[in-house]
């Protein structure tokens, strides 16, 4: 398979052997994200081999020799052609996460194999995180809490650059994604005017979405809250670099809870630094971030340590989605979220 088509594959025939599923994810992740009746579904679906070091190899390989299934996640060895020789029997990779590139080799494309994933369930609880990022940049909540928390006067405290409300407020979009299109949902609800800057967003698309479509210039430059959700791909190495923030009004907010790939982070640092605008950052081209990391001291940014997506809710919803979709597998049904080849151009 090479493209995303994904044909159905004929059912398993009546007393016919019983499918393997190795679950290559470690026993606390596994916990966080098989809810008690997904997991009761796929105990009912196929015999199942644990495994609490997915990271290895010796040990996935062995698993592997009798295995039609892999269930995969952060920390699984990467599936390359040493490994997938090791598992004559593979006929799916289900990855309980997004992007497959750091577990899965072409050699498994060119093998036929198919490989879904999870990263439609994220979107939900990233748009959450964005929309309250958005929300907090607009009342400079962050600004307030570091004045306080570092023991300013009250006077001093309650000083801060103007604040806004959502209703009415120019919000741009870099990336109608996934969760873009969950965060657009989310603001527009609120009443914010969204313009999106997407090459790949149609005309028919935006209309549907509410949305006015722009270049990234434009949306730069006229949006009081600019959102990141742009895939992390070759092409889009620091999308958003000097020139580009540059163009962002005064007092203008950055979000991105998508990848740091996106941003040119010595930038934005030089841009926060002189306080003309504000960032809510969920994600960093070092992690861990350095306890001594100079965003870590600025009262105009809002961190959290790239949790957008770790909700109670969210982390089951990664498994509900991968049970239901080795189901369609075992049942001889088409994917919903199948990918081909051309997920691997995904930077990790």
């Amino acid at each position: 398979m090479t493209g995303s088509a994904d044909p159905a594959r004929p059912p398993v025939p009546a007393g016919g052997r019983r499918s393997v599923a190795v679950v290559a994810v470690g026993g606390a992740l596994r916990e966080q994200v098989f809810g008690a009746e997904s997991w009761e579904r796929l105990l009912r679906r196929a015999d199942l081999v644990l495994l609490d070091r997915p990271g290895d190899r010796a040990e996935l390989a062995a698993a592997l020799a009798d295995a039609d299934i892999l269930v995969t996640g952060w920390g699984t060895a990467r599936l390359d052609p040493e490994l997938l020789a090791a598992a004559p029997r593979l006929e799916l990779v289900a990855h309980t996460g997004g992007a497959v590139s750091p577990y899965v080799h072409p050699a498994v494309f060119d093998r036929g194999v198919r490989v879904t994933q999870a990263g439609a369930a994220m979107a939900r609880p990233v748009a959450e995180v964005a929309l309250a990022f958005t929300l907090a940049l607009l009342h400079r909540i962050h600004r307030f809490d570091h004045a306080l928390r570092s023991g300013a006067a009250w006077e001093r405290a309650e000083q801060a650059p103007e604040r806004h409300q959502i209703l009415g407020c120019p919000v741009g979009v870099i990336g109608a994604s996934r969760t873009g299109r969950a965060y657009i949902e989310l603001v527009r609800a609120l009443g914010a005017e969204v313009t999106v800057s997407d090459p790949f967003l149609s005309a028919a698309d935006a209309e549907e979405l509410g949305v006015r479509v722009a270049g990234l210039d434009e949306v730069l430059a006229t949006s009081r809250i600019t959102a990141v959700h742009a895939p992390a791909l070759a092409g889009t190495r620091h999308l958003l670099g000097r020139r580009e923030l540059a163009l962002l009004p005064d007092g203008a907010g950055l979000v991105n809870t998508a990848r740091s790939w996106l941003v040119d982070e010595a930038a934005l640092l030089d841009e926060l630094r002189t306080g003309r605008i504000d960032a809510a950052l969920d994600v960093y081209d070092a992690e861990p971030l350095p306890t001594d990391h100079p965003l870590r001291a600025l009262p105009n940014v809002l961190l959290t340590p790239h949790r957008a997506a770790a909700t109670v809710e969210g982390r089951y919803a990664l498994g509900e989605s991968t049970v239901a979709e080795i189901e369609r597998h075992l049942d001889g049904r088409k994917l919903l979220h199948a990918v081909g080849r051309e997920a691997l151009e995904r930077v990790e």
